[in-house]
């Protein structure tokens, strides 16, 4: 434990907290929140126009930057 303090710049005592709370919760760290699925189709389409408009805006202003 000491080793790992001196090596990471942290006090072992730190290590210590964090291992609890990892043996604690590890086995939620693979659960999905709230247990609802994922609606990954609305953040899709919003994150692919988000996209689209950038793309628009960069080569707009790679075209008037004459690159």
């Amino acid at each position: 434990m000491t080793d790992l303090a001196g090596h990471f710049g942290v006090h072992p005592h730190q290590i210590q907290t964090w291992k609890k709370v990892l043996l604690d919760k590890a086995s939620s760290a693979f659960e999905k929140p709230n247990g609802k699925p994922e609606d990954k189709s609305a953040n899709s389409a919003e994150l692919l126009q988000t996209i689209g408009q950038l793309t628009v805006e960069r080569d707009f202003l790679a075209r008037k930057l004459g690159r």
